[in-house]
């Protein structure tokens, strides 16, 4: 799949004010700090479409982008998608009310945003397994929320951290998940995973055609 344009469309703190919800949706969140805008950067191939920052919790608001990329039903034309950057949960220098603010809004958007195909979970590969992590996955299964997580910042590590970290990562998963989810690791400086997570989004996107034609 190739991406032709993305641009920044809207940001709303409710999801009933999103844009209507008449296109494939996909979705990425994970803890404060995660690399998640560096990864929306890199597989738009933009450097500034998503903002980064080293501040956590720089990002408050359900960012819409507009995506359009080719359409894998019909390569003669264009399909027009939504990504989304979510806030992050976990760790951030706010206020216990803003959090709760920023819970709300989250689970709403998650478990109510009806064109919403996939929610990708973003994971920090340089560390150990993360409480808020797993516990944020464990709900997503009680939601019945299809989601994909990725490992991030995968070039920091040394060899063999990644590894053994996804390792224990899902060894603590499966203590309340029968099968690992789907999972891709990923380097936003290296653009690794960059072809795989595009390719899993052409498939969905070429699935959700056919579901509503």
């Amino acid at each position: 799949m190739e991406i032709k344009t993305a641009s920044y469309l809207i940001s709303n703190a409710d999801y009933k004010q999103c844009p209507k919800p008449d296109r494939p949706e996909y979705a990425f969140i994970g803890r404060s700090n995660v690399g998640k805008s560096s990864l929306i950067n890199m597989l738009c191939n933009q450097k500034n479409l998503a903002k980064t920052s080293a501040t956590p919790g720089k990002t408050q608001l359900i960012n819409h982008f507009e995506i359009i990329s080719t359409n894998p039903a019909n390569e003669k034309k264009n399909l027009k998608w939504y990504l989304v950057d979510l806030p992050g949960y976990g760790y951030a220098s706010v206020s216990q009310k803003e959090r709760k603010l920023w819970s709300g809004m989250i689970e709403n958007y998650i478990r109510k945003r009806t064109n919403l195909v996939c929610l990708f979970v973003l994971i920090d590969s340089r560390q150990q397994p993360q409480p808020a992590d797993i516990d944020f996955i464990n709900k997503l299964g009680e939601w019945r929320i299809h989601f994909i997580i990725v490992f991030t910042k995968t070039d920091k590590n040394k060899p063999g951290i990644t590894e053994k970290h996804i390792m224990t990562f899902f060894q603590i998963l499966s203590q309340t998940w029968d099968e690992n989810p789907v999972y891709y690791i990923s380097s936003s400086v290296k653009k690794t995973g960059r072809h795989e997570i595009l390719k899993q989004i052409e498939g969905l996107n070429k699935q959700y055609l056919q579901d509503f034609k």
